[in-house]
């Protein structure tokens, strides 16, 4: 890497360095999502706290490696990511989100209501990065 390209890079705060398009950070969270998701149902049996956690910090993450012209697309990233993962979740294994009598609609359903809290977090987490670094962008750009 060139002098010039460093110096450059290392003058870049948290809020200047996602440069990343929306599309590849939408892959890079799903991926993240889908792993912990696997990992979660592998160890424990069903969702819990491991997949809440990344979740959320996946939130964080693509907000903070996207493009600001691609915001938008992670802006909405959150909620569709975690009903895309309950839905496959129920698709493969219809027990594990809600009783063994319900239908996949009440077990969808259910996973989210179960995992609101992460949800919510994510989402609040995810909106206020976005928001900080339009912000920084704003001020710092002219």
């Amino acid at each position: 890497m060139p002098a010039s390209a460093s110096s450059q890079l290392a003058g870049r705060t948290l809020w200047e360095q996602g440069r990343e398009p929306g599309r590849q950070v939408v892959a890079l969270g799903s991926a993240v999502v889908l792993t912990a998701l696997v990992l979660d149902v592998a160890l424990g049996g069903d969702l819990g706290l491991l997949f809440d956690l990344t979740f959320v910090a996946t939130c964080v993450l693509v907000a903070l490696r996207v493009r600001p012209t691609d915001s938008f697309t992670v802006g909405v990233l959150p909620p569709l990511l975690m009903l895309g993962v309950l839905v496959l979740l129920e698709i493969a294994r219809p027990a594990v989100l809600g009783h063994p009598q319900d239908g996949a609609v009440q077990s969808v359903v259910t996973g989210l209501a179960h995992h609101s809290g992460a949800l919510v977090a994510g989402y609040l987490l995810c909106l206020a990065v976005l928001a900080i670094r339009h912000r920084f962008s704003r001020r710092f750009r002219g």
